[in-house]
């Protein structure tokens, strides 16, 4: 515990990718071990203004569905792994930048090694590699079979 009583910190970066159901087991599991709490964070963007138009909206994004998926994802990695102190967050912004922010005064950031997003050939997600020079904790970057998790693939 810090000197104002509170827990410490563990942020992680959730996306719905093998990476991030491995990277939420790996901060549940870390958290449990160091007596902190679980701040897990998804970020979206919509597309911004075009020419003269108003700003585009992404009119199959749904915020209401999308905290959704991100507690279903969260509820299945904590049946399977445990319960800790957890809060979701659904950040409007870029990844990278939410999850920068957020480690503000975290123990750890834990992110996986690629999400969703980017080049398969990449070994290493811009996200993580943005969040590995810039965060302002550690960075804990998980790989999808990192634990040896049979669910790891298709949590």
């Amino acid at each position: 515990m810090d000197s104002s009583g509170r827990l410490p910190r563990v942020v992680v970066g959730v996306d719905g990718s093998p990476a991030s159901y491995e990277a939420l087991r790996w901060a549940v599991r870390y958290a449990r071990l160091a007596a902190a709490t679980v701040d897990a964070v998804a970020a979206y963007e919509l597309p911004g203004a075009v020419g003269w138009s108003a700003p585009a909206v992404d009119v199959e994004f749904d915020e209401a569905q999308t905290r959704r998926v991100m507690t279903d994802e969260i509820q299945k990695v904590l049946l399977q792994v445990g319960e800790v102190p957890l809060e979701e967050h659904l950040v409007r912004g870029g990844a990278a930048q939410a999850l920068i922010a957020a480690s503000a005064g975290a123990k750890l950031l834990v992110v996986g090694s690629r999400g969703r997003g980017g080049f398969a050939s990449l070994l290493l997600g811009s996200v993580s590699q943005q969040c590995a020079v810039h965060a302002s904790c550690p960075v804990v970057i998980v790989r999808p079979d990192a634990t040896g998790d049979d669910e790891a693939a298709g949590a």
